[in-house]
């Protein structure tokens, strides 16, 4: 398996029920497994905090990428592998774009939503090929997928914008999606869809 880095976007809260907290545990333990690096916000709060922790403490490797001025509002994290501090949100969301092969999104609130709606705008321009995995955790993603079809039904978006995402119904489905893509794309320069 060739090594990939995962940038994953979540919430900086827990979110009000514990299947939160435990995929995000358990998908920072299952990019340590194997092999894939962890790029996350930088904080050591909420869903954000706990799938790097998780990751660290499976002996993974985790970059954090933050704002200057977040950096006490979300409590950066100790011990990361790397910490690289930005000086606006823009910056920092190009920099998690620029170190992705991939693309994860458990549940999260505005911030996430950002995130994912910027990542997904410039793949539908075609300023990038790189796989968007939702997790549906409680029905989440369901309904971030339920939006996007509402934008395409109103004739705002055009129907492949549905396919620049995938929804998975789990933490297991979205790591088996990740060793997929990462076997598909061994000693590639140039990374594809799954």
């Amino acid at each position: 398996m060739s090594h990939i880095s995962v940038t994953v976007f979540c919430g900086s809260s827990p979110g009000a029920a514990p299947d939160y907290l435990a995929a995000a545990r358990a998908l920072g333990e299952g990019l340590a497994a194997r092999g894939m690096t962890l790029v996350f916000g930088g904080g050591n709060v909420g869903l954000m905090g706990a799938t790097a922790g998780a990751a660290l403490g499976a002996g993974g490797a985790v970059t954090g990428i933050i704002p200057d001025f977040l950096r006490a509002r979300e409590v950066e994290f100790p011990g990361l592998t790397e910490l690289i501090v930005t000086d606006t949100m823009h910056t920092r969301k190009r920099r998690m774009f620029a170190r992705a092969d991939a693309f994860v999104v458990l549940p999260g609130g505005l911030g996430t939503l950002d995130e994912l709606m910027e990542i997904l705008t410039w793949k539908q321009l075609g300023r990038h090929t790189k796989p968007i995995l939702l997790i549906d955790i409680r029905g989440w993603a369901s309904r971030v997928a339920a939006l996007i079809d509402g934008v395409i039904e109103d004739g705002f978006a055009r129907p492949s914008a549905r396919e620049l995402i995938e929804v998975v119904p789990d933490v297991a489905a979205a790591l088996a999606r990740l060793e997929t893509y990462s076997e598909s794309v061994n000693g590639a320069s140039s990374l594809g869809n799954l």
